[in-house]
């Protein structure tokens, strides 16, 4: 460390910038959307250069009301914040007695118990993240706090002591000594509370102390791991404070004090400089090295610096994109501690973090939501020019990086896969005309994301439970064919009663009434359950299957390909080995099958990666999918959504990336890569046609499985208006069998205007009398086992 610190001292300031540029890590540079709740302006310290303290006035407050404090929380709400920021002076009861007493009236005994009440109120009542900077802590305080906020933080300043003596700027100030505030984080660290400091310049301190303050900030960082950023302030003279005549800190030294922090702190800590306190000169401080610009508020003043408005959110994403990185909003604790919410937060405040967050740990873009009928956050640009990509096949760090892509990269991955689907696929876009028949919604597996089963741990999701019969799943084939079906596509809940003469019933009896129907049906866990219970092998089950009809089997219960995922989401259906040996002796009979992914519930875009990894390992084998179709989580309805346990959904941009990445790392294995209408809507599916997309999966008739996780987008989009909202697009219609060939010219000709469906008929599974066996097969716990 000596030896660092002597080469730091000793660098010029070109060399130092130089070095920290190429230290910082990613192409992304982060802000805060926040609200600032100035709680207190009273504070038992009296620093030279503040402003934002002040002592009691007659007739005002000495607290914010909480009225006051949830009224600007829910306009930062409403504009798109996720952090309300709350700061106040360090405990004033103990120096102002109008502290105590309106402490007393409010029933609250100190500060930091009232600011654990109004941010626990923030918190349960708009959704916002508090982070939280009292001052210094007892472990007791921080403990209090920990279950209402996110992330809490305290500025360390500098460990120079000399400048607490008489007209020091921390004189009179018994919270700025240094050992006092090192033991506040150093205890927060001890509490896995997600921590941030820092230090201000230009109060009077020489650059060794500066480098000692870092030091001491990075060894605590090293030891907890919990300080998320550090924060490199520049002193501001203001008028009416003791040091309103003291000189600015040069920017010069600004700079020279960010480079050094990162060369400091290493290429994994997150650096942070307020951009509003470098005026124009702000685009500069990217130069030496931040890679965060801490919160920025499109609601509130900077209350400790008023007289430096933030810049607008746009003048940041141009500094950002003229150095070659991307502008991107965070939450107020970063993407580390997302991904270990169990270590980092409270159990009664993740589920708030989840529910802001990203893929990457990031705050969400939009307010969009898969199967919501709103409006699309952002059009695809169709001019933007295609990233060029390596001759040689993705690898799994590419594949990831594509995946995680912001701003005008991801325009350019979209352009890219855009362009290859042009070159393969040409401008038709194919859709199938089939009618989804759900059998049962009763299952005894345990997947925390369905809102479609009716097992005991269900009884409280939508409708009854039922058991359609096997003349209504007839019936519902003989009417689909006479509207212009050519594949009827089966699934249900794997009730415990079902063996696997059910599944072949089902296939032998839709056959034999309508033998020119295609039997899509069928998922790996209903293919596994089935063989299980015969005690026949997949191999011989699925041949069994296809002689008496059955013509492919959906991609469903993929989930996501990484045993990682499937543990928390579906722990014991089958697992990733199992679902690729179903599909494998699939193929190995001359069963086609496709390939799905939901994405956007506990995934991150390393697991999406995996998927497609294994996806096109796959197909390199057997060659047997037809196609790649992901599908967004919808989570309004879904348990582990409702419990906290899961995001609320993908993004859009998301959605669209994981398209676009599987057109571009499947290619040529798997050609088509379709998009859900169910889950993404008429505008949700012309953008996708525009990121890699080149087919609409079926018109469906009856849709029940994403209904009941709580889409609004139908039942069933009959050919008339499948192909106008292709030809919306700008794209060429093509009606397509299960396999992708022609259907018979009668078949097409009765889809369109095809009469209304008859009610279905879905009776209480209590009166079809079956049976449970002593035994139910669970696969996925037999494979963890």
């Amino acid at each position: 460390m000596a030896s660092l610190v002597s080469e730091i001292l000793s660098a010029s300031l070109p060399d130092l910038m130089a070095e920290a540029r190429e230290l910082r890590r990613g192409r992304l540079v982060t802000y805060s959307p926040k609200v600032f709740v100035p709680l207190t302006t009273l504070c038992r310290d009296v620093c030279g250069y503040c402003t934002f303290a002040r002592p009691p006035r007659r007739g005002e407050r000495a607290y914010m009301p909480l009225e006051e404090v949830l009224e600007i929380a829910r306009a930062g709400a409403a504009a798109g914040c996720t952090e309300a920021l709350f700061t106040l002076g360090d405990k004033p009861e103990l120096r102002y007695r109008v502290a105590r007493d309106e402490l007393s009236a409010l029933g609250f005994g100190s500060t930091i118990e009232y600011l654990a009440h109004c941010a626990g109120a923030v918190l349960e009542e708009t959704g916002l993240l508090p982070h939280l900077n009292p001052g210094v802590m007892t472990r007791a305080e921080l403990e209090l706090l920990r279950p209402v906020s996110a992330s809490m933080g305290i500025m360390l300043e500098t460990l120079a002591e000399r400048l607490g003596e008489r007209g020091g700027p921390h004189w009179a100030s018994p919270d700025k000594v240094p050992a006092a505030r090192l033991e506040t984080i150093r205890l927060a660290g001890e509490l896995s509370i997600p921590f941030t400091s820092g230090i201000l310049i230009g109060i009077g301190e020489t650059r060794a102390e500066r480098l000692e303050a870092l030091a001491a900030l990075r060894g605590l960082r090293e030891e907890h791991e919990h300080l998320g950023e550090v924060i490199v302030q520049n002193f501001r003279a203001k008028p009416g404070t003791r040091m309103a005549d003291h000189p600015d800190a040069p920017f010069e030294e600004q700079l020279w004090t960010v480079a050094a922090a990162r060369i400091l702190l290493g290429p994994d800590a997150h650096v942070q400089a307020p951009p509003n306190l470098a005026y124009d000169d702000f685009p500069l401080l990217l130069d030496a090295g931040i890679d965060d610009w801490g919160g920025v508020s499109p609601v509130t003043v900077d209350h400790v610096n008023p007289e430096a408005p933030w810049p607008e959110i746009a003048r940041l994403a141009e500094a950002a994109a003229s150095r070659g990185l991307t502008l991107a909003p965070r939450l107020p604790l970063y993407p580390e501690y997302v991904a270990d919410l169990d270590r980092w937060t409270d159990p009664g405040v993740a589920p708030a973090v989840l529910h802001v967050s990203d893929s990457l740990g990031l705050a969400r873009e939009d307010r969009w939501a898969p199967g919501e009928p709103v409006t699309v956050p952002f059009l695809v640009r169709r001019d933007a020019p295609p990233l060029e990509l390596p001759s040689e096949e993705l690898g799994s760090d590419e594949i990831e990086r594509l995946l995680s892509a912001r701003g005008s990269e991801r325009e350019r991955v979209l352009a890219a896969a855009d362009r290859l689907r042009q070159e393969v696929c040409g401008d038709e876009v194919t859709y199938v005309v089939t009618r989804n028949i759900q059998y049962t919604n009763v299952c005894y597996f345990k997947c925390g994301f369905c809102a479609f089963s009716k097992g005991k741990l269900a009884e409280n999701l939508r409708g009854p439970a039922y058991l359609v019969p096997m003349d209504e799943i007839v019936r519902r084939s003989v009417e689909a064919w006479e509207r212009g079906a050519t594949e009827v596509c089966l699934q249900g809940g794997i009730h415990p009663s079902f063996t696997g003469d059910f599944y072949a019933d089902v296939v032998s009896s839709i056959r034999d009434a309508v033998p020119g129907m295609h039997v899509h049906a069928f998922s790996a866990l209903e293919i596994w359950q089935g063989a299980a219970t015969l005690g026949l092998s997949l191999e011989d089950y699925l041949a069994r299957l296809r002689d008496l009809g059955l013509g492919s089997l959906p991609g469903t219960a993929a989930e996501i390909l990484d045993d990682e995922v499937r543990a928390v989401i579906c722990p014991d259906k089958v697992s990733t080995a199992q679902w690729l040996d179903v599909h494998d002796a699939a193929h190995r009979v001359g069963l086609r099958s496709n390939v799905t992914m939901m994405l956007g519930h506990v995934d991150r875009p390393r697991h999406w990666a995996n998927h497609l990894l294994r996806t096109r390992e796959q197909q390199m084998r057997s060659g047997g999918f037809t196609e790649f179709v992901p599908l967004p989580f919808v989570p309004m309805e879904a348990p582990i959504y409702l419990k906290g346990r899961a995001r609320r959904g993908p993004t859009f941009g998301e959605v669209l990336l994981v398209h676009a990445v599987a057109r571009l790392a499947l290619h040529p294995l798997i050609t088509n890569i379709q998009v859900s209408w169910v889950k993404l809507g008429p505008e949700g599916v012309r953008q996708a046609l525009a990121a890699g997309v080149n087919d609409l999966g079926g018109t469906l008739m009856n849709e029940s499985i994403s209904r009941a996780a709580g889409s609004e987008w139908g039942q069933e989009l009959p050919p008339e208006r499948m192909e106008e909202l292709i030809r919306s697009a700008g794209r060429t219609a093509r009606q397509r069998t299960t396999t992708y060939d022609t259907p018979s010219v009668e078949q097409t000709r009765r889809s369109f205007g095809a009469e209304p469906l008859a009610e279905t008929l879905n009776p209480p599974v209590r009166e079809a009398g079956l049976v449970r066996p002593k035994l139910l097969v669970r696969p996925g716990l037999a494979a963890a086992s």
